[in-house]
């Protein structure tokens, strides 16, 4: 069974959430980075960058939860 992770955001006004499946973080990744050029979007570049580490941040949490 896949648990399913989540990373969230508040901006201003803007509540952003993504739940995703292990295994699918490069897609995860293109999503911050088409939201990040969307023009329309407050989501912006540095918070991509934001997001993208707390992704990283998860992932190493959990292998060092494996290495015990």
């Amino acid at each position: 069974m896949n648990v399913v992770r989540q990373l969230s955001l508040i901006k201003g006004d803007h509540r952003y959430v993504f739940r995703y499946l292990p295994g699918s973080e490069p897609k995860v990744l293109d999503a911050f980075a088409r939201m990040a050029n969307a023009r329309e979007a407050s989501f912006d570049w540095f918070d991509a960058a934001v997001m993208s580490y707390q992704m990283g941040r998860h992932l190493e949490m959990e292998l060092d939860n494996l290495r015990k």
